[in-house]
This record gives C-alpha cells, sequence and structure tokens, in this order.
C-alpha cells in the first residue's frame, strides 16, 4: 500500500509517470497534495545548451498539484491528476516593455486534467519474488484557458494546450524483503501541432509498513515531425518543438498516523532537447483511506 500512496510529485512537465507498479486494491486509494518548485537556467537547445533562457534569463517554475488514486477492483484502480502552475522569468522589465504587452514575467494557472485507468494483466511468482505486468490508458486536456500562442513571449507558458492520448505497459517485480523493481513504456499521441512522443520510466526503490523510497528515471523521445527553438522552421510557436530528454530523481514517503504520510522528493534533468536544465524539489502529504 505504500507504494500506491506514494506517486511522487507530479512536476510541471509530469515528467514521472503517473502510473506505478503497485495497485491500490478494491475499495482503497490516496489523496495527494504536493508542492514542487523548479528553476532553471541553462536550456538544451539545438545545436548545443545554452546558458541564459531566450529574453527571461532564468526561470522558476512552482506548483501545487491534487493526486488521487482508487480501487474499483484488485485488479484495476482510476487514477486523477491536476496541477496549478506558475512559472516565472526574471527578464528586465526595460526588455519586456520594449517587446510589447504579450510579454510578461508571469504566468499561472490550471495546467492539465490527467485521468487514468490502470489494470493488473498478469502475475506470477518468479523465485521467491512477485512478477505482475500491467497495462494503462489514459487522457489529459487542459483544464483552464491558458495561452500558449506563437510568439517568443510564451517561452514561459504553462502547458502546450494539447490534449494527450496515452497507453502504457508496466513490469514490476517485488522481493519478499520490500525491495522492487518497475520499468514502463509507452506512447503518447498528442493534438494540435504538439509531436506525438515515445514514454518510459524506471524505479528502484524499497516499499515498507514504516518508509518507501525511490530512484528513478524518466525519458521522452518526440517525433521527428517537431521544430527546434529559434531554427529554421521554427514560427515562434514553443508547443510544435520536438521535447526530449531523460531526468533522474528521488522520491520518500513516511507514513505518520491514521493514514496520513509526508513525501519529500528531488529531480534534475540530465539531457534534452528544447527544454531547460531543471531541478526541482517537491514536498507533499497525503491521506491513504
Amino acid at each position: 500500500m505504500a507504494g500506491a500512496a506514494l506517486l511522487c510529485a507530479v512536476t510541471a512537465g509530469q515528467a514521472q509517470s503517473l502510473i506505478t507498479g503497485f495497485m491500490a486494491g478494491k475499495g482503497h486509494g490516496s489523496v495527494v497534495f504536493t508542492g514542487t518548485a523548479e528553476r532553471y537556467r541553462n536550456v538544451f537547445l539545438v545545436p548545443e545548451k545554452v546558458d541564459a533562457v531566450p529574453i527571461y534569463r532564468e526561470v522558476r517554475v512552482s506548483s501545487v498539484s491534487l493526486f488521487a488514486n482508487y480501487g474499483l477492483t484488485d485488479k484495476i484502480e482510476a487514477v486523477v491528476s491536476l496541477p496549478f502552475i506558475q512559472s516565472t522569468g526574471r527578464a528586465n522589465k526595460t526588455v519586456l516593455d520594449s517587446l510589447g504587452s504579450t510579454y510578461t514575467n508571469t504566468r499561472s494557472g490550471l495546467q492539465d486534467f490527467s485521468a487514468f485507468v490502470k489494470f493488473k494483466a498478469f502475475s506470477a511468482p518468479v523465485g521467491n519474488s512477485q512478477l505482475d505486468l500491467l497495462g494503462a490508458v489514459g487522457v489529459s486536456t487542459p483544464a483552464s484557458s491558458y495561452q500558449s500562442k506563437a510568439d517568443l513571449g510564451y517561452i514561459i507558458a504553462i502547458g502546450n494546450r494539447a490534449t494527450k492520448y496515452t497507453t502504457v505497459g508496466v513490469a514490476h517485480l517485488r522481493t519478499p524483503s520490500g525491495v522492487f523493481v518497475t520499468g514502463q513504456a509507452g506512447y503518447s499521441v498528442r493534438t494540435n501541432p504538439v509531436p506525438d512522443a515515445f514514454v518510459a520510466d524506471g524505479k528502484v526503490g524499497y516499499a515498507g509498513l514504516k518508509l518507501y523510497g525511490e530512484a528513478w528515471v524518466s525519458y521522452q523521445q518526440s517525433s521527428s515531425q517537431g521544430t527546434d527553438i529559434l531554427q529554421p522552421g521554427f514560427t515562434g510557436l514553443f508547443t510544435a518543438t520536438r521535447v526530449n530528454y531523460t531526468r533522474v530523481g528521488v522520491s520518500l514517503y513516511k507514513p505518520l498516523s491514521k493514514g496520513v504520510g509526508i513525501i519529500l522528493g528531488a529531480s534534475q534533468y540530465l539531457a534534452g532537447r528544447n527544454v531547460g536544465q531543471s531541478t526541482g524539489v517537491s514536498a507533499g502529504v497525503s491521506y491513504n483511506y
């Protein structure tokens, strides 16, 4: 149950999957509130990384996220999430005033509502361990009227205003000691000019009654149909760019009492394309029922 409760902090880009290898069980679930703070100055552009965000120099992203899951049966689970995000640049006010009214240092609002159905398709012993194979299908769509237009001022937009349809396959191996390894891969189809993407995550961790901890890596590879920022073919529409990344992180969950627990996490982008080299920290509280 600890693994189902954690579902680490949802960052602004939702770089880590909402899907875990643990099932909540019929009638069980969690509600998690998480706050995340990220910042980046370096940006992975093509053909090389630059040491300052175009126009805005540095960007800070803060978010408050709601996550909930519920076991419809022992083998079927519903998962939902909704983040509120504020993206803040550190551009000089004189520079912004000279560029026009579409340029501002702050954009904020509800981002995208996501809903998944997860199901356990297969379970079998492997020696003394247990192997579970799971699948998940989900949709994510804008939850507010936030904008992302063809304008350099929208490099700090809070999202890409696309609806995403995602399918994921998961392999989850649990040992009697509580150590687990999870791998997942899937494909996300996006609307508008946002490129489709292959997505994958890997985790290794420990799930015990008094502590849950994991180290994770998250990967995205966009299809070749996208553009690159400030390169030939780029029209100022950031949503049409190819967004690739490799991101790593750690998460901890500590139960306190009566179903209440605390969450701590940290993450870092290691490589990417058309994405900021962000470092993030998070903290939250969960209620497990």
